[in-house]
């Protein structure tokens, strides 16, 4: 359960392949705090390495309980967004699955097998909105180890 959304901006490169087997190559390349006043899929420029497009607005929600992971994130001294892509065979030629700043969460997103998964530099205006989320929610809490239960065998039985 969201405790907070934001609304996200994702940029998407289209890459011209070095491999004769496909068309091009889409790789989330940036996270925009906001969303800038744009039609999704609307071409943004060239550079070196590709055509930059707008994907569209998107929500990423900021969960109390995953507090210690964004701050893990924020105090990693490049802190990432994850952004999760399914190619649609049309177009517009992907669809946004996710966008977070849990890592263990972009991580997940990887188990799908099919999907894009790519982290992007995290934007100082939405480093500065994640430091005052975990501020506000972020609650500490000690790691107790549990301890093991000894299982008796079949033997210790046996000579009990």
């Amino acid at each position: 359960m969201a405790t907070e959304t934001v609304t996200v901006g994702v940029v998407i490169e289209r890459r011209v392949p070095t491999s004769h087997w496909i068309d091009a190559l889409f790789l989330p390349v940036a996270v925009l705090p906001g969303a800038p006043g744009l039609a999704a899929w609307t071409r943004l420029g060239t550079t070196d390495t590709g055509e930059r497009f707008y994907a569209g607005a998107f929500e990423m929600g900021l969960h109390r309980t995953d507090t210690p992971t964004y701050r893990d994130n924020l105090a990693s001294g490049n802190p990432r967004i994850w952004v999760a892509a399914r190619l649609t065979g049309a177009e517009p030629p992907l669809a946004i699955v996710g966008v977070t700043a849990d890592p263990a969460e972009g991580e997940s997103y990887t188990e799908a097998g099919d999907d894009i998964v790519e982290h992007v530099p995290m934007a100082p205006e939405l480093q500065a909105l994640l430091a005052g989320f975990v501020a506000e929610h972020h609650v500490e809490r000690a790691f107790i180890k549990r301890k093991r239960k000894r299982w008796a065998s079949s033997e210790d039985e046996e000579s009990a």
